[in-house]
């Protein structure tokens, strides 16, 4: 149901805004026209005649346009698929443009639309939020850098290479060695052209005025005969539909190539897009691309091309012309239906180096080497992070690019839980909080107390720092270690077994070990972890003030050094005045205070000690915790009288003075909670009567007697 859901088409053409009209008008011209080159020139990579690029950048286009939730991506022939492609038609020995390979590619691109279909439904979108900036930076970049050492040899008067670094760079110095001047120099200055018009007049459409000036060079200045490169001339006519011939060869021959073919798509194409959404401001719904992605490739198969990829370099372009919705991609499909109906005749005049330099520019711009510098300034580890993404595919590829991208962000994930932030804190005298004692030499510990805070959550590769890190600051004289657990979320089986010795530990040299401060979740964790106990015994405490207060330590604070402060370290917490039970109990918080009652009368029957029945095992509680404490205890209340033989009337004196001394202290210091008080009171008055109609009954006699 959910799936049917994202199925929206003109998804970022809802609302649209007709002010963008000229913008995406303009950025569809220019994409249009620049897509001539780039899918021509990799539809032969592919191994197809170089019209089924244009082909692959009509259908193709106007459907991802119509399905994709990015507002500027922009779909087309594009160099790792196609490139995948040509390197499998040679592993089967099909000749490239043969009537074998036309029939082959187009069953390519339809499995690879069937795997593309299956990640949608498996929800494969989702894997990109494992991918971090760094990554996607050095991702980018390097399939930028790749496309354009392809694309320089063109630019020289040479053909375009293919493959990676290793293959790349023999094909471009070959190409040097063998360099056609006047197409250099051509391609040179058209790049000289639009990188300082970009930064001149950025909005001015300067590839559409160089495209026009190449056109009209090459018929006066007949650059054909000089040896200039111009693109060939093509058919006119748009692509004829049909059926991919399911047995042009083996399925198992193409099932492994199209499911790399596939993921290369996807990785490549959402990794790129999510890097534009995050540069400017808006959100992906990564699941519904993937559907964009098969659905484009289902119309590639159907009109005999290769197989269609997110294109970066048409990105860029359309964002450097102000491109604000998908309108641009309709736009540059609909100008490309035009030109192979009325147009191709004028293809045969564009000159190869200034397209070429129109596609560098492009993907100059979109290359991220200033996130490198900005990260080597302020994080090595993820400067070493983008540069490992980036030369993996470089060197090995797309694929291989996006694997080690993945193991490199779940590394540094490992590495920081691994060796998290964490510190030990102390007081400054003549201030009110805990911080770190690393960080002024003026700050002190609390006399005798260890308080340490660690930042992560506990698991089995960070345990050994937790527990190096405590017993390397116990002391002889250390009576209690306090752990400030704000930052961990949670714990695994090796971190608990861990923690429990320490516990352990610390109790048999008579070192009391609380754990506080924490999401009351952990405390779920603690259960089932087999801790509970911890919790029972009073170790797990909701803050770092009760803590102290259950060590019978009150504000002022005793420093080491005989230091003093006057202020209170959390004096008029708001939150210790909430409820500790229910933190660190949750759902089990009545049963537990049942518990705890119980025992307390069980021990009331041997020692007949009234002042042990009025404190829980749980000392120093919270005024609303004992509040309630003192309410579940009434309703014990014959069972007390009975046990201890005292007098009924003393006996609920007791109760009503307690209540009163927790009104009192709560009213002077925190009069904004005393209604919220009284409101529970009633709440909890309401429970007993429901669950204990007899006994509420008489406490309310008894109340009235006192009252009296």
């Amino acid at each position: 149901m959910k799936k049917r859901l994202l199925i929206r088409p003109a998804w970022t053409l809802r609302r649209y805004n007709i002010r963008n009209l000229p913008q995406d008008l303009l950025a569809g011209v220019i994409i249009a026209a620049v897509s001539i080159p780039i899918s021509m020139g990799y539809a032969q990579i592919a191994g197809l005649p170089s019209v089924y690029g244009l082909y692959g950048s009509v259908f193709p286009i106007l459907v991802f346009a119509l399905l994709s939730t990015s507002p500027q991506f922009i779909f087309g022939v594009d160099a790792a698929p196609a490139a995948i492609v040509g390197a499998a038609l040679v592993q089967l020995e099909v000749i490239p443009e043969s009537a074998q390979a036309m029939e082959i590619v187009p069953l390519i691109t339809l499995f690879t639309a069937m795997w593309l279909l299956l990640f949608f439904f498996c929800g494969a979108g989702k894997l990109v939020n494992y991918i971090s900036m760094p990554v996607m930076g050095g991702f980018i970049t390097g399939i930028c850098c790749t496309i354009v050492l392809m694309q320089l040899p063109k630019m020289m008067g040479g053909s375009s290479g293919v493959g990676e670094l290793f293959e790349l760079a023999p094909h471009l110095i070959h190409t040097c060695r063998e360099i056609h001047w006047l197409s250099f120099g051509l391609g040179l200055s058209t790049l000289f052209i639009l990188l300082l018009s970009k930064k001149l007049i950025p909005k001015f459409p300067m590839a559409v005025v160089v495209m026009a000036a190449g056109a009209i060079l090459s018929v006066t200045c007949d650059l054909k005969e000089k040896g200039v490169a111009l693109l060939s001339n093509v058919e006119a006519g748009l692509p004829a539909f049909s059926f991919p011939n399911l047995g042009a060869v083996e399925h198992s021959d193409i099932i492994g190539m199209s499911m790399t073919v596939a993921i290369v798509i996807m990785a490549e194409t959402l990794l790129a897009e999510n890097n534009f959404a995050h540069k400017n401001g808006y959100h992906l719904k990564d699941n519904q691309e993937i559907l964009a992605f098969s659905m484009g490739n289902l119309a590639a198969a159907f009109t005999g091309c290769c197989p269609i990829n997110g294109s970066v370099s048409r990105t860029t372009m359309g964002e450097q012309y102000g491109a604000k919705s998908q309108l641009t991609g309709i736009v540059a499909g609909l100008l490309m239906i035009a030109v192979l109906l009325w147009g191709s005749g004028f293809i045969q005049y564009l000159p190869v180096p200034v397209l070429t330099a129109i596609v560098v520019s492009a993907l100059m711009g979109a290359m991220e080497f200033h996130l490198a510098g900005k990260l080597w300034r302020v994080n090595r580890t993820e400067f070493y992070i983008f540069m490992g993404a980036f030369l993996s595919v470089l060197f090995l590829g797309t694929i291989y690019g996006v694997i080690v991208g993945i193991i490199l962000s779940f590394v540094n994930v490992i590495v920081k839980s691994a060796d998290p932030p964490r510190c030990f804190l102390g007081i400054l005298p003549g201030h009110t909080d805990l911080v770190d004692i690393s960080k002024y030499k003026h700050i002190y510990p609390i006399e005798d107390i260890v308080i340490y805070r660690f930042s992560s959550s506990l698991f089995f590769a960070n345990i050994e720092v937790f527990q190096k890190d405590i017993e390397e600051n116990i002391k002889e004289d250390t009576k209690a270690l306090i752990i400030d657990a704000s930052a961990i979320g949670s714990i695994d089986v090796t971190a608990a077994e861990r923690l429990q010795i320490i516990y352990r530990n610390l109790k048999k040299k008579n070192i009391k070990f609380y754990i506080t401060e924490h999401i009351a979740a952990l405390n779920d964790q603690f259960r089932k972890l087999g801790l509970g106990y911890m919790i029972e015994e009073g170790a797990v405490r909701r803050t770092i003030s009760t803590a102290l207060l259950d060590l019978g330590i009150q504000p002022p604070y005793p420093i080491k050094g005989n230091h003093r402060t006057d202020h209170s370290l959390v004096r008029k917490r708001v939150e210790d005045t909430m409820q500790e039970f229910v933190w660190a109990f949750g759902a089990d918080a009545e049963d537990v205070i049942e518990k705890q009652i119980h025992d307390q009368i069980e021990r009331l029957k041997e020692t007949k000690d009234m002042d042990s029945l009025f404190h829980g095992s749980w000392h120093q509680m919270a005024s609303m915790d004992e509040d309630e404490w003192l309410e579940h205890l009434e309703a014990h209340l014959t069972e007390i009288v009975r046990i201890s033989g005292a007098d009924e009337n003393q006996v609920a004196n007791r109760f009503e003075k307690r209540r009163q001394e927790l009104w009192e202290k709560l009213k002077k210091e925190h009069p904004e909670l005393a209604e919220n008080f009284e409101k529970r009171r009633q709440a909890l008055d309401e429970h007993l009567k429901q669950h204990h109609p007899e006994v509420y009954e008489k406490v309310v006699q008894l109340r009235n007697n006192l009252t009296v």
